[in-house]
C-alpha cells in the first residue's frame, strides 16, 4: 500500500522537517515507525547536551563505540584501561590514572551531569557497557569545567531505544568470570536502558611479586545501572540515572616478609607467616541523578539536575598479622552522603555569539571513623600491653558552590573566541573561594590545519571525604604515634594552567596533532597511602610545576584504522604544608629544601593500536609504554620502564537455534612481560604492586 511519512530530524536544537516523501512500502508497523521517532528525538536531546558542553581552547580526545570494540577485550575492559588508549595518560597500581602529571583530579559526567566524587578505591565502579561515547577532556578548560580539571571524562549513554538486548560473558586467566546483561525497550514517550555485570577473579588488586598466581588476592564485583527517558513533550524530557557498585577485595600477599622481633615478643609468637595474612577491603557506591532538559523558544537550551550519592569503604585488618608486622592492626570505615544541584544553560544570540551560563553546589557528610589495636610503649619501648584506641571523626555540612558565565563568539568563519569567568567556593575543614577567568582561542589557519591556544585560572578543593582526621594525642605513648606533631589543614589548590596545540588533516583518514602545557601551582595537592588501609590521604606541597607535551597520530578507514600518542610530562613540587604527620622528619627536611619529582610523575608514556577488519573478523593489537613511576627517598628514583602488547579478535557467528553470536578473543601482555608499577617506596607508597602476567580471555553476546 501506498503510505506518507513526515520525518523529522534534529538540526542544531531545532526541529526541521523534510518535504513528505512518497515511497510504496509494505503494511507499516506503528510500533516500529514510534520508535523511530523516540531514536531521533534522542538525538536532539544528545545535540542540546553538546551546545551545553564546549571544549573551546582545550584539548579532546575521542572514542566512540567502534574505538571501544576494537579495543582487545572491548567493552569487558574497565574504564580505565580504555582511558589508557589516550594521550597523556599514565597507570598506576590500585585502579588509579594519572592525567597531565596529576594525582588523580579527574572529573566524570554522565550526559552533561557531573558525578558528584566518592572515596577512591580499588573498583571501577562504571560499566564501559553504557558509554556510547567516551570524550577526554584536558588542558585549559572554559569556564563550565571547575572542580576536578585534569581530566574531564565526559559519558554519553548508549541511546538505542529498540526492544531488545544482549546476554554476555567474558572470563579466563585468574578464573576470571564476568558474565553481563543489557535490556532496552520503548513504550509511547518512555524509554529505557540497563545493564549488569559481576565479576570474579584471583587477580582483584596489582599482585606484590611477579608470580602468576597472587596469594589471597580474590575479588566480588557488581555493577548495576540504568537511564530512563520520559518524553513530556517535543521540548521537554526528563531523564533519571540510577548506578550501583559493590566490591569485595582480599588484599594480596607478600611472601618472606619478616615480622617485627619486638612486636612478636609483645605477641608472645616466635614468628609469622606473610603469607599468611587476611586482610581485605569493601566498597559501594550508589548514585542518582534527575534531570529535565528542555528548551524555551528557539535559542535558549537548558538541563537541571538533582544528583545524590553515597559511597563507604570498610578496612578490616588481620589484627593479630597488623600487631606483628606494624605494630598497629586498624580497622578503618569511611562513608561519604552527598547530594547537589547542577543548572546548565545555552542561548544562541544571534550567529555569533552562544553564551553559556550555570551553576554548581553540594553538600557533603562524611565519616571517618579508625578502631585500632595497638602496642603501648614506655620510654621508647614496645611493652605487651595491647590497647584498643577510638578515634573517630565525622564531618557534616561540607559545601561547594560554583557559578560560571561564558561566551562562545565567532568572530569570523576561521577564528572562535571563549572567554568567560568561574566563581568558586568552598566551606569543609577550610574556606576558600576564588574567581577564576577563562579565556581560548581556536583558529582554523586552513581546512586542514586549526591552533588552539588558551589559558585557565583554576580553583580544586581538597577531596574531603579522603581527609580524615587523626586525633594525634590519642595514640602518644603507643606503637602508632606519629613521627611528627605537625597536621596542618589540607587547602585547596590554586593554579594557572596554558595550553597551546595544533592539530593537521595530511590526508582525508591520517590525522596528527602536537599540544603542550605548563600549570604553575600553589599549594599543590597529591595523595599518598601512609597507614596500613588502603584508603588514600591528601596533602598539600607549598608550589608545584607541571609542564609537557603530547604527540599524536590517528588513521581510519573502513577497514583499517591506528592510533599512536607519545606524552611528556614533569610533575615537580616542593616544601610538604599539610598532614605533614604521615610524614618522616627527613622526607619534610628534604622538600622544604629542594624541588622533587610528585610519586605519580612518569617521564615519557605512548601508547599505540591497530585494528583491521578481515572477512568479517575485526583484528587488533596495541601496546602501552611508561617510562616508570618514581620511586626511592624523596621520590629521588624512577621504576625500570615498561611495554605491555596485547592482542584481540572479534566476530559474529551464526550459531543455529541460538542465532547470531558474537565471539570474541583477547590476549593480555601477549609476551608475558613481567613489570613492576611500585616497589614500596617512595613517597606515600607502601607495598609493591606488579602488572598483570598473560591472560587469554574470551567472551561470548546472545543478542535479542
Amino acid at each position: 500500500m501506498k503510505i506518507k511519512r513526515i520525518i523529522s530530524v534534529a538540526v542544531g536544537g531545532l526541529f526541521a522537517s523534510y518535504p513528505a516523501i512518497s515511497v510504496l512500502a509494505e503494511p507499516v508497523d506503528e510500533s516500529a515507525l514510534e520508535l523511530d521517532s523516540v531514536q531521533v528525538t534522542a538525538e536532539r536531546f544528545s545535540k542540546i547536551r553538546n551546545s551545553l558542553s564546549p571544549a573551546t581552547g582545550g584539548s579532546i580526545y575521542r572514542f566512540d563505540q567502534k574505538d571501544i570494540s576494537n579495543i582487545p577485550g572491548g567493552e569487558n575492559n574497565s574504564f580505565n584501561q580504555i582511558l589508557l588508549r589516550a594521550p597523556g595518560v599514565a597507570n598506576d597500581s590500585y585502579g588509579q590514572l594519572h592525567i597531565r602529571g596529576d594525582h588523580g583530579n579527574i572529573q566524570y559526567r554522565i550526559n552533561g551531569v557531573i558525578l558528584p566524587e566518592g572515596i577512591n578505591g580499588f573498583g571501577q565502579i562504571l560499566d564501559t557497557r553504557f558509554a556510547d561515547k567516551i570524550n577526554l577532556l584536558t588542558g585549559a578548560l572554559p569556564a563550565q569545567y571547575g572542580y576536578r580539571t585534569a581530566g574531564v571524562i565526559e559519558i554519553e549513554t548508549k541511546k538505542n531505544f529498540k526492544p531488545g538486548g544482549n546476554v554476555g560473558f567474558y572470563g579466563g586467566t585468574s578464573d576470571t568470570v564476568n558474565p553481563s546483561i543489557q535490556m532496552h525497550n520503548s513504550t509511547g514517550d518512555f524509554s529505557y536502558y540497563v545493564t549488569g555485570s559481576y565479576l570474579s577473579n584471583n587477580r582483584g588488586i596489582e599482585n606484590t611479586t611477579d608470580s602468576y598466581n597472587p596469594i589471597h588476592d580474590n575479588t566480588q564485583q557488581t555493577k548495576g545501572f540504568a537511564y530512563m527517558s520520559y518524553l513530556l513533550n517535543p521540548e521537554t524530557q526528563i531523564v533519571a540515572m540510577l548506578g550501583s557498585y559493590y566490591g569485595n577485595f582480599q588484599i594480596p600477599n607478600n611472601p618472606a616478609q619478616a615480622a617485627n622481633s619486638d612486636y612478636l615478643s609483645a605477641l608472645g609468637l616466635s614468628g609469622y607467616n606473610s603469607s599468611s595474612l587476611r586482610d581485605h577491603q569493601n566498597e559501594r557506591n550508589q548514585y542518582g541523578i534527575l534531570a529535565v532538559q528542555s528548551s524555551i523558544g528557539p535559542d535558549f537550551d537548558y538541563q537541571v539536575s538533582l544528583f545524590t550519592r553515597y559511597t563507604s569503604t570498610t578496612y578490616t585488618p588481620d589484627i593479630t598479622g597488623g600487631l606483628a608486622f606494624n605494630g598497629v592492626a586498624s580497622r578503618v570505615f569511611r562513608d561519604s552522603m552527598s547530594n547537589g544541584l547542577q543548572a546548565d544553560g545555552s542561548y544562541h544570540w544571534g550567529d555569533s555569539h552562544t553564551i553559556r551560563m550555570g551553576m554548581f553546589t553540594s553538600t557533603e557528610d562524611i565519616t571517618s571513623d579508625n578502631t585500632a589495636n595497638v602496642f603501648l610503649t614506655s620510654g621508647g619501648t614496645t611493652t605487651n600491653t595491647q590497647a584498643t584506641i577510638v578515634d573517630n571523626n565525622h564531618k557534616n555540612g561540607n559545601t561547594l558552590l560554583a557559578l560560571y558565565l561564558q561566551d562562545e563568539w565567532k568572530i569570523n568563519n576561521s577564528l572562535v573566541m571563549n572567554y568567560g569567568v568561574r566563581a568558586d567556593k568552598m566551606n569543609a575543614y577550610v574556606s576558600g573561594g576564588q574567581l577564576s577567568p577563562r579565556l581560548g582561542l581556536v583558529w582554523n589557519a586552513t581546512p586542514q590545519t586549526t591552533f588552539h591556544a588558551a589559558y585557565s585560572r583554576y580553583f580544586t578543593p581538597p577531596p574531603t571525604e579522603l581527609v580524615g582526621t587523626k586525633t594525634l594525642a590519642l595514640f602518644s605513648n603507643t606503637t602508632n604515634a606519629a613521627s611528627s606533631d605537625l597536621n596542618s589543614a589540607v587547602k585547596p589548590e590554586r593554579s594557572h594552567y596554558f595550553d597551546v596545540g595544533v592539530s593537521h588533516q595530511l590526508t582525508p583518514k591520517l590525522t596528527v596533532g602536537f599540544d603542550s602545557y605548563y600549570k604553575i601551582v600553589q599549594d599543590l595537592i597529591d595523595e599518598g597511602r601512609f597507614g596500613e588501609a588502603l584508603v588514600y590521604t591528601p596533602f598539600n606541597y607549598d608550589k608545584g610545576r607541571i609542564y609537557g607535551f603530547e604527540l599524536t597520530a590517528s588513521y581510519k578507514d573502513e577497514a583499517f584504522s591506528a592510533y599512536a600518542n607519545l606524552s611528556r610530562s614533569m610533575s615537580l613540587a616542593k616544601k610538604v604544608d599539610s598532614a605533614q604527620y604521615n610524614f618522616e622528619q627527613d622526607e619534610l627536611d628534604y622538600t622544604a629544601n629542594h624541588w622533587v619529582h610528585t610519586d605519580h610523575d612518569q617521564r615519557y608514556t605512548a601508547s599505540a593500536g591497530v585494528g583491521y577488519l578481515w572477512q568479517g573478523y575485526q583484528l587488533s593489537a596495541d601496546a602501552f609504554f611508561g617510562s616508570g613511576l618514581r620511586r626511592g627517598f624523596a621520590n629521588t628514583e624512577h621504576m625500570p620502564a615498561y611495554t605491555q602488547v596485547n592482542l584481540g579478535a572479534s566476530t559474529m557467528i551464526n550459531a543455529g537455534t541460538l542465532g547470531k553470536l558474537e565471539t570474541r578473543l583477547a590476549i593480555i601482555n601477549l609476551f608475558d612481560k613481567k613489570y613492576e608499577l611500585r616497589d614500596g617506596s617512595g613517597i606515600g607508597i607502601d607495598a609493591p604492586q606488579f602488572g598483570p602476567r598473560r591472560g587469554v580471555f574470551i567472551g561470548l553476546n546472545k543478542y535479542f
